[in-house]
C-alpha cells in the first residue's frame, strides 16, 4: 500500500465520527464471526443427524480446539493491539515488525501442537471423557483439526492484524469465504462421501486453507496497510515478549476455555450422559452465536481505540466505548429476547430427542437471563487488552470461563444436580459483569478524566 493511502487511512481512523466509524469497522467484523459461528453450527447440525454420541465427541474434542485457538488468538490479539497503536503513532516499521514476527510463530506454534497432538491423541481424547461410544468419532473429527493446526493459527494473525490496522473489509472476505466453504463442504463429505465426523472436521480444514491463502493474497498483492516478510521478523527476545504478554489475556481466556469446556462435559456426563453433553453443546452453540456477535462489535472497536489512544486522543477513546457498549447492550437484549421465546424450536431443531430437547431448552433460558450483561463485561476486558493493560486484562479475561466458571462448575452440581451444570456458565457471565464494572470506574478516573488529573 503507498504512504499516500497509509496517510488517509490514518486520517479516516483519526476523525471520522465515532458512531460512523465504530459501525464502520464492526460491520465487516461481525459478519465474519457470524459466518464463523454459522459454519460451526452447520458442524453441529450435520453431526447432530448422525447420532448423539457423534454430537458429544465434536463437543469433546472442542476443547483439543480451545487449545490451538489460543495459540492463534493470543498471538493475534497480541500483536493486533501493538499494531494500532504502532499505527497511531506512526511507528509503521515496528507494526510491521510485530505483525511479522507474530504470524512465523503462529505457524510453528500451531505446526509443533498438531504433531504433538496427532502422537497423543487417543490418551489426549480419552483423558477428555471419551468412551466406547465416543472415541472413534473423536479421533475421526479431531485428526484433521490437529492437520490444520499451523493454518489455523497463522490465519487468525493475518485476519486481526487487517482488523488491527482497520482495513476490516478484507478481513471479512478472508474469513467468512472460508466460512463458506465450509458449510459447502460438510453435507457432501459427511453424507455424500459417508466420512462422518471425519468429514465434519476435514470441511473445517479445508476452510481453513481457503482463508489462509486469500488473506495471504491481500498481503503478497500489497493491498495491507501492514506488511508481514521474513525481513520483518524481530531477533529481539523483548518484542516477543511483547506480543505475548500483550495477548495474555486472550490466551487465559482460551485455555481456561478448554479446561472449562471439558470440566462442563466431563460434569454433563456425571449428571446426565452423553445426551447432557449433546444438549449443552448445541445451547452453547446459540450462546456462542450472539456472544460473537459482541465480539464482533468489539473488534470494530479495537482499531478505533488502539489509533486514538496511541495518538493520545483519550476523549475519542472513550466515546468509542461508550457508544459500543450501547450498541452490544441493545443487540443483547434484542437477542435475549429471541432466545427466551423460540428456545424449543431451536433446539428441536438439532434434535427430536426429548430428553435432549429438554435439557437444552432450560440451558439456553439461563443463558438468555444473563445474557443483557455480557457486553459491558466483554468491552472492559477488550478495552484493558487492546490499550496495552496487559495484567488487569488478564485477570479480566480469567474470570468468565476460569476463576469463576471453575468453582462453580465443580461445586454446584453436587448440590443442584444437572441444573449446576446448566446454570454455570450463566452465573461465571453474571459475576464476571459485577467485577467488570469497577475495573471500568478506575479506568475512567484513571486513563479519561482530564478533570481529576487537573485536581
Amino acid at each position: 500500500m503507498t504512504e499516500e493511502n497509509v496517510k488517509k487511512q490514518y486520517n479516516k481512523m483519526m476523525n471520522t465520527s465515532i458512531p460512523k466509524l465504530v459501525t464502520e469497522m464492526a460491520l465487516p467484523a461481525v459478519i465474519s464471526m457470524m459466518i464463523t459461528v454459522i459454519y460451526n453450527t452447520a458442524d453441529t447440525y450435520f453431526v447432530a443427524q448422525i447420532d448423539s454420541d457423534a454430537s458429544a465427541a465434536v463437543g469433546i474434542v472442542y476443547t483439543i480446539m480451545a487449545v490451538i485457538q489460543a495459540v492463534g488468538y493470543g498471538l493475534c490479539m497480541g500483536a493486533g493491539s501493538l499494531v494500532s497503536r504502532m499505527l497511531g503513532k506512526k511507528e509503521n516499521d515496528r507494526a510491521n515488525m510485530y505483525a511479522s514476527s507474530a504470524f512465523f510463530v503462529s505457524f510453528l506454534i500451531g505446526l509443533t501442537v498438531g504433531v504433538i497432538g496427532l502422537i497423543f491423541e487417543k490418551p489426549i481424547l480419552t483423558m477428555l471423557g471419551c468412551d466406547g461410544d465416543t472415541i472413534g468419532y473423536a479421533t475421526d473429527y479431531a485428526t484433521y483439526i490437529l492437520i490444520a493446526a499451523p493454518l489455523s493459527c497463522s490465519t487468525f494473525v493475518l485476519n486481526n492484524v487487517l482488523r488491527a490496522a482497520g482495513q476490516t473489509t478484507f478481513a471479512m472476505f478472508g474469513m467468512g469465504f472460508g466460512g463458506i466453504v465450509n458449510i459447502f463442504l460438510d453435507r457432501i463429505f459427511i453424507f455424500n462421501f459417508g466420512l462422518k465426523t471425519a468429514g465434519a472436521s476435514l470441511a473445517t480444514a479445508a476452510s481453513q486453507l481457503s482463508s489462509f491463502l486469500i488473506l495471504g493474497f491481500v498481503y503478497v498483492t500489497g493491498r495491507s496497510v501492514v506488511t508481514v516478510k521474513i525481513k520483518s521478523v524481530s531477533k529481539s527476545f523483548k518484542d516477543y515478549r511483547e506480543i505475548v504478554l500483550t495477548g495474555l489475556p486472550t490466551i487465559f481466556r482460551q485455555g481456561m476455555g478448554a479446561v472449562s469446556s471439558a470440566l462442563l462435559n466431563k460434569q454433563g456426563v456425571t449428571y446426565y450422559g452423553n445426551d447432557a453433553v449433546a444438549a449443552i453443546t448445541v445451547a452453547n452453540k446459540v450462546y456462542t452465536l450472539v456472544r460473537n456477535m459482541v465480539l464482533g462489535i468489539g473488534q470494530g472497536f479495537q482499531p478505533v481505540a488502539g489509533y486514538n489512544f496511541g495518538a493520545g486522543n483519550k476523549k475519542r477513546t472513550w466515546e468509542a466505548f461508550r457508544f459500543t457498549a450501547l450498541l452490544g447492550t441493545v443487540i443483547c437484549l434484542i437477542m435475549s429476547g429471541v432466545i427466551l421465546t423460540s428456545s424449543e424450536p431451536i433446539m428441536r431443531w438439532f434434535y427430536k430427542d426429548e430428553n435432549v430437547v429438554k435439557i437444552g431448552v432450560q440451558t439456553l433460558i439461563y443463558c438468555a437471563e444473563v445474557m443483557p450483561v455480557l457486553a459491558i463485561s466483554t468491552y472492559v476486558n477488550v478495552m484493558y487488552q487492546c490499550l496495552g493493560f496487559k495484567w488487569q486484562a488478564t485477570f479480566l479475561a480469567s474470570c468468565r470461563q476460569g476463576l469463576f466458571f471453575i468453582p462453580i462448575i465443580l461445586i454446584l452440581p453436587r448440590f443442584a444436580g444437572l441444573s449446576g451444570v446448566e446454570l454455570t456458565q450463566p452465573l461465571s457471565d453474571l459475576a464476571t459483569f459485577m467485577i467488570s464494572v469497577p475495573f471500568l470506574a478506575v479506568f475512567y478516573n484513571k486513563h479519561i478524566n482530564e478533570k481529576r488529573k487537573r485536581q
